[in-house]
């Protein structure tokens, strides 16, 4: 499975700053509306940055202290989701989890500025680790400018680019993810959750067909179930390779956490969630369904497909 380095910006005015402290800081003892977190666990909880004072006051004193001028519809502070695909973390201790999270925290303190940050906490209670960490958009020139310093589509396709090369350094099994994670979700085309559905219907008579492969009929039914999978085949490969441009924005839309769920529904619907948590597992049973066909029948197929090409798909 490919993992994905994935970093979220939701701009925030004033308002919300005591219900995200409430979160992000775990000042409650129960949270009935995210039942994902396990408080017996929020011990192992950790902070990189620790706020001084209340959010709100971290804020407002420094609005106040950079003379910034702010409006009604002002962004005031910035919150960052930072995680990675949820099998990145698999395997990996606590210590390699913190080298992870303080490696983005470093990042961040070389885009937005030290000053500017005042939260950086790490949930480890609930089922994917994540990294929230709050600053104020202050530029260098003392204005509050969330649109300078988070820019415009293509600014943010290079902060992709830049925190993918940041954090691949330190964990070089990472991979570039979508660019369009940083703010909202890339749109998924309806033809491809159409031709997921298709491709995972044909897939039981294919598996009937390569299981029926027996010692007495291996060379007559191999090339009966290679005249029937190659064309399947085909089209699973070019599918499959479709998906890998969609993955990252999968990765983050089906985070495990119902807390990230929560923080992306103003983007899509809860059905619409459905439909991409189905799509994620009916391709990690196409991937797990390639890997089953037996080596000798997946080399045959693919070399039947080389044949099939015509001699000007080799000519560049």
């Amino acid at each position: 499975m490919a993992q994905h380095a994935i970093l979220r910006f939701e701009k925030r005015k004033a308002g919300p700053a005591g219900a995200l402290e409430a979160h992000h800081e775990r000042t409650k003892e129960q949270y009935a509306s995210n039942p994902d977190i396990d408080t017996s666990r929020s011990r192992d909880n950790f902070h990189i940055i620790r706020p001084t004072q209340k959010y709100r006051r971290e804020i407002d004193s420094r609005i106040k202290a950079a003379g910034c001028r702010t409006r009604k519809d002002s962004t005031m502070f910035v919150d960052t989701l930072i995680t990675a695909s949820p099998e990145f973390f698999t395997g990996r201790s606590r210590r390699e989890m913190q080298a992870y999270f303080t490696e983005a925290a470093a990042f961040m303190e070389r885009k937005v500025g030290r000053g500017n940050i005042f939260s950086a906490v790490v949930h480890m209670d609930e089922k994917t680790p994540h990294l929230h960490l709050c600053f104020t958009p202050i530029t260098k020139d003392r204005r509050l400018s969330a649109k300078e310093i988070l820019g415009n589509r293509a600014q943010l396709s290079k902060w992709q680019d830049e925190f993918h090369a940041h954090m691949s350094k330190a964990f070089p099994a990472l991979q570039r993810g979508e660019s369009a994670l940083v703010t909202k979700r890339k749109h998924i085309p309806t033809w491809l959750f159409k031709q997921s559905i298709d491709l995972t219907r044909q897939q039981r008579a294919i598996e009937k067909a390569i299981s029926e492969i027996g010692v007495l009929n291996a060379g007559k039914k191999r090339d009966e179930v290679l005249e029937l999978v190659g064309p399947y085949f085909s089209r699973l490969e070019q599918h499959l390779g479709q998906m890998q441009k969609y993955q990252a924005t999968i990765d983050y839309l089906t985070q495990e956490n119902k807390g990230l769920h929560k923080q992306v529904n103003s983007e899509k619907s809860i059905q619409k969630q459905m439909e991409v948590l189905m799509l994620k597992k009916e391709n990690e049973q196409l991937r797990r369904f390639v890997n089953s066909i037996p080596p000798e029948i997946r080399q045959a197929l693919r070399e039947q497909q080389r044949g099939q090409r015509h001699p000007k798909d080799y000519q560049r």
